[in-house]
């Protein structure tokens, strides 16, 4: 009865159903390491990366493109209103942004937003990436306002950020917390992150995300944060939730993507 079925079905779509069932991508397991999450990842090829990214954000630079998301190009700008109404907001006390952008890219999160920025009279946009992206963007797109920094003291040193911006990046990092201790420890005025996955659990858990073919070809650990145990932790560190929101990925694979803001109580 099977093969009379798929005798049935045209190829392309039998091709779909065995991708949903092998799960070629997504998110998968439910590890009890980090380190043996890596052990059934690929990882990935950081110079092809490095060159699909710089290719598409150059179409954009250039006017040739409108948009660039994890290297993919776009027709059209897929606003995170939520995300661009908490940059505006952390600007607004001093009339100037002074943004943090760990895992930036080569400036994506910037050019996304950058005909809303240029309303702001002062804006100082810091990328802390791989030297590999650094080395790209201080030659290719490196301008008044947007800085390429190799690690987070060179940035500091550079100037003091009022806003600490994590998007789609701080799932990736294997040892979070102790990232956020190091940065939160300079009193930065406000956190925002968005596109991060979330959980209604007691505890983080960790999966291995299978990246969609169609982008390149890897997987690597990611954590799927507990949403009560994540605002807990920023409570300890003073810092209070002003709001959150939907990611623009929504829910996925039981888990929720979500942005928030955070600021500092003010002694």
């Amino acid at each position: 009865m099977n093969q009379l079925i798929k005798s049935f079905i045209p190829p392309i779509l039998l091709n779909v159903i065995k991708r949903f069932r092998t799960r070629e991508y997504g998110w998968v397991g439910n590890y009890t390491s980090w380190e043996s999450a890596q052990a059934d990842s690929t990882g990935y090829d950081s110079s092809v990366v490095l060159e699909k990214v710089k290719n598409s954000l150059l179409k954009v630079k250039n006017g040739d493109a409108v948009f660039e998301r994890d290297s993919v190009l776009f027709d059209e700008i897929q606003y995170s209103w939520p995300l661009l109404s908490s940059l505006l907001v952390s600007g607004f006390n001093h009339a100037e942004l002074r943004v943090l952008d760990f895992g930036g890219s080569l400036g994506s999160t910037y050019f996304q937003y950058k005909k809303f920025l240029s309303l702001i009279e002062n804006v100082s946009w810091s990328v802390v990436e791989q030297a590999g992206f650094v080395t790209v963007g201080k030659e290719l797109f490196e301008d008044e306002h947007l800085k390429f920094f190799y690690n987070i003291d060179e940035c500091m040193a550079f100037q003091q950020p009022n806003v600490l911006l994590f998007s789609s990046v701080l799932q990736y990092i294997d040892e979070p917390y102790k990232l956020l201790d190091k940065i939160l420890a300079s009193d930065i005025e406000f956190v925002a992150i968005d596109r991060m996955p979330f959980i209604y659990e007691d505890t983080d858990q960790i999966k291995v995300q299978i990246v969609p073919p169609w982008i390149y070809s890897a997987s690597y650990p990611c954590w799927f944060f507990s949403h009560g145990k994540f605002i807990e932790y920023m409570s300890s560190r003073n810092y209070y939730l002003v709001e959150s929101f939907k990611g623009l990925e929504g829910d996925v694979d039981g888990a929720g993507f979500i942005g928030m803001l955070f600021k500092k109580h003010i002694a």
